[in-house]
């Protein structure tokens, strides 16, 4: 399947990836009136405010009571309906993990849980807010969809694909605005990764906003003579391990690239899926069990090793190790 990609040598737009979301979650709200909303007391922040103007008789605001907030929305799934709450993702999940595990999970409701402002991303604001480690705990849990869209327009996208999916699901946006790469063209379906460039001398694995950083590593490298393909993986869980495995039988080497803990992601998920079935050098960029601390983003980035030139030097790594191994 094409996946189009706007010009990445052409002037971008930006726009931040939680405005998607709203904007898709205004429009589910129109396809089905069991579609509901709930807030913990961030309304603008998370972009539920465009639904709640909409919709007013369907949405709820919880206040500062992160557990309170899935525990209702599980009880309004129960009686058919499609809850959406949301909220930063350092509360929710960080706050009432166990009670998304034992009201929404083990009873298999299809609440819909929004992690907005995670990553090092949200700058200033530092370690307290940084949520680092949601995909990880989102991806143990049983029944549980887990989604990082790269950019806005996907957020859109993949918020309409949660609507109609049966399961509980997790998505997780960031704070600042990311540049758009995909169009309103490009193919969103929850369980597929895409090949959004072909190569043959490594793979390149990202998730979120780390795509955009991904694509440029590739333009990088190719400058150097190395042919990279680059996959997106906009869905963490359930992963479509077919697409990572046909890539990197071909490249015989990985990165993996995420705005998260390395432990647990997406860079566990590779390393746990390449060594089931086809063992070859990966090199994990990431956040390497450390909490995050206060910057911009762009130093955060730096001071992390998660740009698209520390991206492009783990393709070197990744590619010497394989040639070691020959």
């Amino acid at each position: 399947m094409s996946f189009p990609l706007v010009d990445l040598n052409a002037e971008m737009a930006s726009e931040p990836i939680r405005k998607g979301f709203g904007r898709g979650l205004k429009v589910a709200g129109e396809q089905n009136q069991n579609v509901v909303a709930l807030c913990a007391d961030l309304t603008e922040s998370t972009q539920m405010h465009l639904f709640r103007e909409a919709f007013p008789e369907r949405f709820v605001e919880i206040g500062i009571a992160e557990q309170n907030l899935v525990t209702v929305a599980s009880g309004l799934a129960s009686q058919g309906k499609i809850p959406f709450c949301s909220s930063y993702a350092a509360f929710s999940p960080g706050r009432n993990w166990e009670q998304i595990r034992t009201t929404i999970c083990l009873n298999e409701q299809p609440v819909k849980i929004i992690g907005s402002h995670a990553g090092l991303s949200v700058g200033p604001d530092g370690a307290t807010h940084q949520m680092l480690e949601d995909l990880a705990l989102m991806r143990v849990l049983p029944n549980m969809v887990v989604l990082a869209p790269c950019d806005s327009l996907e957020a859109e996208r993949a918020t309409l694909a949660l609507a109609v999916d049966p399961r509980p699901g997790y998505m997780r946006l960031a704070r600042e605005a990311s540049p758009i790469i995909t169009t309103i063209d490009s193919p969103f379906e929850i369980g597929v990764g895409y090949v959004l460039s072909e190569g043959h001398d490594v793979t390149i694995v990202a998730t979120g906003t780390m795509t955009y950083h991904a694509l440029r590593a590739a333009e990088e490298l190719y400058k150097e003579g190395i042919s990279a393909e680059v996959l997106h993986y906009p869905t963490i869980k359930p992963f479509d391990r077919d697409t990572l495995i046909y890539s990197v039988r071909k490249t015989g080497c990985v990165v993996s690239c995420e705005e998260a803990q390395i432990n647990g992601g997406l860079g566990g998920i590779v390393a746990e899926t390449i060594s089931e079935e086809t063992p070859v050098p990966l090199v994990r960029i990431g956040v390497r069990d450390q909490f995050g601390q206060s910057g911009t983003p762009d130093q955060l980035f730096e001071h992390y090793g998660i740009t698209s030139k520390h991206i492009a030097l783990a393709a070197h790594s990744a590619i010497e190790k394989k040639r070691v191994n020959l």
